[in-house]
């Protein structure tokens, strides 16, 4: 199975539009010892024909022409046509989920989510737009702790297969507290594990409100492990901004202290580790800091758009 990280940023991506943090001006500035990013998302491919998106960013058309396996294929009889055969969903959160108003040209797509999800997104009339023609876009439900097999739109089973992982309970400040009384709070916010042809094993975890012995133990059975690595600091916007809500009210466990991710799966000793889904405020993005030598020296990646790897 082929992985690609298309974007490895956090909402607003690397350096957001209206940001002037000291990494996203020195960043401007030509000073900044590091890369600019993309919002985070992966494509998933078993045998390079068919690709499947982990999320599906704002940032999708620009991850598409940067990736030439993600590029239409020219055809004698259409002159529309897309590797991509359909995408999963993780959550509802804007940056996860509005690249797909992008994808409304009458092209063929599954969609794989929860059903808490499903609503969510079918309420905003915007979205019709994805469903204008028969066939267009078909929604593949699926419960968290279940495995489920991706599907070309013909319907043909390739050999992946995929199970969730419930991780937060809390939906987008978006959606309306009427309807988050009608939906299932174990389906608000999920991690992926995806099995590959191989038998091997990625995990893909954007936003981790907390670390569990469960879920440790859970991740320790994986061969790579793409971990929420948004925040270095709980505190971290209240400095930089003076004012806003700490990493774990916003659903994230932020990397340092004594209880951050760094500490808490330090023990893992399977998987590849690498911090995905970063914020723009997070000093590890920076080369020359002592959060990124922190991370590197502890055995962790801290990815980058436009990295692949086979599993």
């Amino acid at each position: 199975m082929q992985v690609k990280i298309l974007g490895s940023a956090a909402g607003g991506g690397f350096p957001q539009w209206n940001c002037v943090c000291p990494n996203c001006r020195s960043l401007r500035g030509g000073a900044f010892r590091g890369k600019a990013r993309t919002q985070a998302q992966l494509a998933i491919s078993a045998d390079s024909q068919h690709w499947y998106l982990l999320g599906v960013s704002p940032d999708l058309r620009t991850q598409i022409e940067s990736t030439p396996e993600l590029h239409p294929q020219p055809s004698d009889s259409n002159t529309r046509h897309s590797p991509i055969s359909g995408a999963v969903l993780l959550n509802a959160d804007i940056d996860h989920v509005l690249g797909l108003l992008l994808m409304r040209e009458l092209q063929p797509l599954r969609v794989y989510s929860s059903n808490s999800v499903c609503q969510i997104i079918r309420d905003n009339p915007m979205f019709s737009m994805l469903q204008r023609v028969d066939g267009q876009l078909s929604w593949i439900p699926f419960s968290p702790n279940e495995w489920f097999a991706l599907h070309s739109p013909s319907h043909n089973q390739v050999a992946v297969r995929c199970r969730t992982v419930s991780l937060g309970t809390h939906f987008p400040a978006y959606v309306p507290e009427k309807r988050i009384s009608h939906l299932n709070p174990k389906e608000a916010s999920l991690g992926l594990l995806v099995e590959a042809p191989s038998g091997k094993r990625l995990a893909f975890m954007p936003a981790v409100p907390q670390i569990t012995d469960e879920l440790s133990s859970e991740l320790n059975r994986t061969d790579v492990l793409l971990f929420d690595g948004t925040f270095w600091s709980n505190d971290e916007l209240i400095r930089i901004q003076g004012s806003g809500q700490t990493a774990r009210q916003m659903g994230h466990v932020p990397v340092s202290s004594p209880t951050g991710s760094l500490a808490q799966l330090a023990h893992l000793n399977r998987p590849r580790k690498i911090y995905i889904h970063i914020n723009n405020t997070n000093p590890m993005l920076n080369e020359d800091s002592p959060e990124y030598r922190q991370v590197r020296d502890a055995g962790w990646e801290i990815a980058e758009d436009g990295w692949q790897f086979e599993l």
